[in-house]
C-alpha cells in the first residue's frame, strides 16, 4: 500500500512503498518492505516532468526514487516480474492503491512546477525595479534581507560598508535593493548598489550633462584613486584629485568634496569623476582676478601652501610666489617652519613679478625697517646687551640682540683663559648671556661681542704680583718645539722659551729638561699685560757659568781640557764646568791636518772670547810656541835678578830656560 507523506515547504508527497517480496517457503507470511522517497531539492524539481506526462504505477515509483546510472535497483515489489509478487489483497484493491499514488504525486509536481513558474515570474516581472526589504541578519559574506520572495535576499557586505569598514544597515533596517539573481545555494543575490544608481541616475547624469558639481564622500582607497558615494560609488582617479600629484590618499577617506562627474556608463554603471577640474576652474578665476592688481611693491595677503628648505610657496589667490628663505627675516633663519607653517595666512611684499612667467618674488621682511640702520645708534661700543645664544661655532657663538640682529662673541673674548678650546664648553644655543659691544659694522651687519671684559683681568696687576725676578712654581700644561708652557695660577700660563732651559745645555726640545704636567720653578722674567705674555726662565734659578767664566779669564789665557766630541772643523773642549770651546782643525797642531782624539786632555790657549754668543776660541797649537805669562815673569826672575821689559825677551831664550829647568 503507497502512503503520501507531504513536505510542508513544497507541499510534494513522500511515497512510501509497501510491497510483498516471495516468500520461498509456501506455508509463511507476507513480507513488508517499506521504501522511503528522498526529499526533492529545488535543483531537482525543476527536473520534474511535467503534469501533463501519462504515468503508469511503474513508472511513478521508480522515478520517485532517482537512482544513479551505475546503482542496483532496490528490489521493490512494483519493479518484480508479476509472477514473483505474492499479495495478501485482492489485485483490484492494489492497483486502486497505485491509481491514489499516481495521482497525488501528479497533483504535487504540478502544484511545485506552478509555484516555481510563479516565483520566476515575479523575479522577473521586477527586472531593474528598485525594492523595499528588511534587514534580517548578517552573516559572514552577506546581509540577509526579507524582499517578500520565497527565500530571503542576499546582499554582498562590501556593497553595505563605509569608508572605515563598519556595517551601515542594522536587523530590523529597511534597505532598497535590485533582485538580480537566484543563487544555487538558495536565496536571491540583490544589489544595493545596483538600486542606488537606479535611484540617483537621473541625477548624476543631469550633473554630468551641465557640468553641475556634486557632494560626495570618499568612501575607500582602490588601485589608481578614491572611491566616492556621490548617491551611488563613483571611481575618482588619483590624478584628479588636486592640481598637484597627491602622495597619500589615504587622508582623505572620510572627507566630503566636491567633484565633477566627467564619465558615466550607464549599462555598467561606472562613473568617473573629478575634483582637479573644479580646482583649476577654480584657480584660473582667482588667478584672473589677482593678476588685475598685482605689480612690483603692491602688499597681498596669501596662504602659506607649501615649505621647502629655501623657503615657502604662498597662494595669493590662483597664483603662488615664492618667498625666499633670505627675505622672511632681517635675521638668521635654519628653516622657513621657524617663522610659518602651511596654512597660515600672512601679509608679503611682491619684490619681483615676472608676467609672461608668471613667477612672483615675495619678501615678509620687507613689510618692517631694517634694524641695521640706526644699529650703531643703539648699540654703542662698550654698551652692555643681553641677549640669547643662536648657534656654537669652532670659533664663537652667535648672539641674537634682537629680531635680524646677531653678535659675534669671539672665541678669545669668551674668557681671559687660554685654557678654552672651543665654545661649547662655556655656552650653548637657548642660553641667555650678559655681552659687551666691541665693534659695530651696520654695512656688514657685524657686531663683536665679548663676555670676558664683564670679568676682571688677571693681566692688568700681573707686574705688581709678579715683578722681574720673581720665582714661581707651576705645571707644565703643554710642550712646542720653542718652548714649554707653565701654569702659575688659573688662566695665567708663563712661557719658559727653549733658551732658557739651561746655561750650558745645547736644547733642541723642551722634553730634554721638563715633561708634560710635572711641578717645575722658574723665574719671572718680564710681563706684557697688553699682549698677555708672561716670560719664564729655568737656567735662571742657577748661576750664569759663563759669566763667571768671563770673569776669570780673558784672551791669551792657558786653560787645561778635555776633548768632549771632534768634527770635521775642529774640536769642541770642555775647558770648565758647562763651559765648552772650540778649538779649529787649523789650530791642533804644526802639521797640516792634525786632529785631536776625544777625551784627550791638553793644555789651550785662548785666542778667541764673544761674550754676546758665549763662545771662545781655543788653540794647541800656540801651546809649543809661547809660554804663558807665568812662565815669562818666572824667567825674568831667575836670569836677570831684576824686572825686564817682556820684549827685552826673546822667544829662543824662553826656550833654553825650559829646556834647563826640564833637565835640572
Amino acid at each position: 500500500m503507497i502512503v503520501p507523506a507531504r513536505r510542508p515547504e513544497f507541499g510534494i508527497p513522500e511515497l512510501a512503498v509497501m510491497s510483498n517480496v516471495v516468500n520461498p517457503e509456501p506455508e509463511s507470511t507476507t513480507l513488508n518492505t517499506e521504501i522511503e522517497m528522498p526529499t526533492l531539492d529545488p535543483a531537482t524539481e525543476l527536473e520534474q516532468p511535467s503534469p501533463e506526462s501519462t504515468s503508469t504505477p511503474e513508472t511513478a515509483a521508480t522515478e520517485a526514487t532517482p537512482l544513479d546510472a551505475d546503482a542496483t535497483p532496490t528490489p521493490v515489489a512494483l519493479a518484480a516480474e508479476p509472477e514473483a509478487v505474492i499479495s495478501a489483497a485482492e489485485p483490484s484493491a492494489v492497483e486502486e492503491s497505485f491509481a491514489d499514488m499516481n495521482e497525488d504525486f501528479s497533483a504535487a509536481l504540478e502544484a511545485f512546477e506552478r509555484e516555481q513558474a510563479a516565483e520566476a515570474a515575479a523575479v522577473e516581472a521586477y527586472g531593474d525595479k528598485v525594492v523595499s526589504g528588511t534587514v534580517l541578519k548578517q552573516t559572514e559574506k552577506f546581509l540577509v534581507v526579507d524582499v517578500g520572495l520565497k527565500s530571503e535576499g542576499l546582499v554582498p557586505l562590501e556593497q553595505v560598508t563605509d569608508h572605515t569598514g563598519a556595517i551601515k544597515f542594522n536587523p530590523g533596517d529597511v534597505i532598497e535593493v535590485v533582485i538580480e539573481r537566484e543563487e544555487p545555494e538558495g536565496g536571491y543575490l540583490v544589489s544595493y548598489e545596483k538600486a542606488q544608481r537606479l535611484r540617483v541616475w537621473d541625477t548624476i547624469e543631469k550633473a554630468a550633462n551641465d557640468k553641475i558639481p556634486v557632494i560626495g564622500t570618499v568612501v575607500g582607497r582602490v588601485k589608481g584613486g578614491l572611491t566616492v558615494d556621490i548617491g551611488m560609488k563613483a571611481f575618482l582617479p588619483g590624478s584628479q584629485l588636486e592640481i598637484r600629484p597627491v602622495r597619500n590618499l589615504d587622508g582623505y577617506l572620510g572627507q566630503q568634496i566636491e567633484v565633477r562627474v566627467i564619465k558615466l556608463n550607464k549599462k555598467r554603471g561606472n562613473v568617473v569623476v573629478s575634483r582637479k577640474e573644479l580646482l583649476e576652474e577654480e584657480q584660473n578665476s582667482k588667478r584672473s582676478a589677482t593678476m588685475e592688481h598685482l605689480e612690483e611693491g603692491s602688499i597681498l595677503t596669501g596662504t602659506v601652501k607649501n615649505l621647502t628648505d629655501y623657503g615657502a610657496f604662498v597662494d595669493l589667490g590662483g597664483i603662488d610666489g615664492l618667498l625666499h628663505i633670505t627675505d622672511m627675516s632681517w635675521g638668521r633663519l635654519t628653516h622657513p617652519r621657524d617663522l610659518v607653517n602651511v596654512a597660515d595666512e600672512i601679509q608679503v611684499k611682491v619684490l619681483k613679478f615676472d608676467k609672461d612667467k608668471q613667477r612672483v618674488s615675495l619678501g615678509f621682511k620687507q613689510l618692517t625697517p631694517d634694524p641695521w640702520l640706526d644699529a650703531s645708534e643703539r648699540y654703542p661700543i662698550g654698551a652692555k646687551v643681553h641677549g640669547r645664544i643662536l648657534s656654537v661655532t669652532d670659533y664663537g657663538a652667535f648672539v641674537e640682540l634682537e629680531q635680524g640682529i646677531e653678535g659675534l662673541v669671539h672665541l678669545s673674548e669668551m674668557t681671559w683663559s687660554k685654557r678654552l678650546k672651543h665654545p661649547s664648553k662655556l655656552v650653548k644655543p637657548g642660553d641667555m648671556v650678559d655681552t659687551v659691544v666691541l665693534s659695530v659694522n651696520p654695512s656688514d651687519r657685524r657686531i663683536s661681542l665679548g663676555m670676558k671684559q664683564l670679568l676682571d683681568n688677571p693681566w692688568e696687576n700681573l707686574i705688581e704680583k709678579y715683578p722681574a725676578g720673581t720665582q714661581v712654581e707651576g705645571r707644565v700644561r703643554n710642550l712646542t718645539d720653542f718652548g714649554a708652557f707653565i701654569e702659575i695660577e688659573d688662566g695665567i700660563d708663563g712661557l719658559v722659551h727653549v733658551s732658557n732651559l739651561s746655561w750650558t745645555k745645547r736644547v733642541k726640545h723642551p722634553s730634554e729638561i721638563v715633561k708634560k704636567g710635572e711641578k717645575v720653578k722658574a723665574v719671572v722674567l718680564g710681563v706684557e699685560p697688553q699682549n698677555r705674555r708672561l716670560s719664564l726662565g729655568i737656567k735662571q734659578l742657577q748661576p750664569d757659568v759663563w759669566e763667571t767664566f768671563f770673569a776669570t779669564h780673558r784672551v791669551g789665557d792657558v786653560v787645561h781640557g778635555k776633548v768632549l766630541r771632534t768634527a770635521q772643523f775642529g774640536a769642541f773642549v770642555e775647558i770648565a764646568e758647562g763651559v765648552e770651546g772650540l778649538c779649529h782643525v787649523s789650530e791642533a797642531g804644526d802639521e797640516p791636518g792634525a786632529k785631536l782624539e776625544q777625551n784627550a786632555e791638553h793644555e789651550f790657549k785662548i785666542i778667541k772670547i764673544n761674550v754676546e754668543e758665549k763662545k771662545v776660541g781655543l788653540s794647541l797649537r800656540s801651546i809649543g810656541h809661547e809660554a804663558s805669562r807665568a812662565q815669562v815673569e818666572q824667567y825674568k826672575k831667575d836670569v836677570h835678578k831684576q824686572p825686564v821689559s817682556s820684549s827685552t825677551t826673546t822667544l829662543g831664550d824662553l826656550l833654553n830656560w825650559r829646556k834647563e829647568q826640564d833637565q835640572k
